[in-house]
């Protein structure tokens, strides 16, 4: 059958699309292809307030745009979090060396913090909070990995803070173990996995009309 709607990710990071792509089986449809204008307001005070914030003012932007259609909106607020640096990088992951910081430049301060306090590892865990905004509301779910961080990048694959990352049970970082294994251990398919049965809920009950 023929779906009736579309879901398109509130996100412009091109590996987090990528990612929730290969996780949940689909093509993913950037928002930035149907709304290109839009600016994506982040200012919630913590990771499941910015999903929400992100699949709401998306999903009300495409109901503007595109009034005769239906769209399933999910949206990610995710991070790492280093109990040592009192919670940062936290929320503000994505621009933790400043506003138009590059993922070198976060990596990059998140080293410099680590050696200002002379530890070459430490624990820290990464964060996934997933927002699926709909006709009916928005639902969220969270997803967690642990692990450490370390003072010096490793690998080539992935993005953000992978290269300094070493997962619990592993003796190498995220940049160093292949995208499989990396997506299988991944908190954003914890997360996603916990949205899931919402989704096909939806799916089922979108197909009635």
């Amino acid at each position: 059958m023929e779906k009736k709607y579309r879901l398109v990710i509130a996100s412009g990071n091109r590996g987090k699309i990528k990612e929730i792509g290969e996780i949940l089986g689909v093509e993913p449809i950037p928002y930035s292809q149907l709304l290109p204008d839009l600016e994506i307001v982040e200012d919630g005070d913590s990771f499941k307030a910015n999903a929400i914030l992100k699949a709401r003012g998306v999903w009300e932007g495409l109901r503007k745009k595109y009034p005769g259609e239906t769209f399933l909106v999910l949206s990610d607020d995710s991070g790492l979090v280093v109990p040592l640096l009192n919670g940062a990088p936290g929320i503000y992951s994505a621009r933790y060396a400043g506003e138009s910081a590059t993922d070198k430049d976060n990596r990059a301060k998140l080293i410099r913090e680590l050696k200002k306090r002379r530890v070459t590892r430490t624990p820290a865990y990464y964060v996934a909070s997933i927002g699926l905004a709909t006709p009916w509301g928005v639902w969220t779910s969270h997803g967690f990995m642990y692990g450490e961080v370390i003072d010096e990048e490793r690998g080539e694959e992935g993005f953000g803070y992978d290269f300094l990352f070493i997962p619990k049970g592993f003796d190498k970082t995220l940049g160093e173990l292949s995208p499989q294994i990396k997506n299988r251990l991944s908190h954003r398919r914890m997360g996603l996995e916990g949205i899931k049965p919402v989704l096909k809920v939806m799916e089922q009950w979108l197909g009635k009309f």
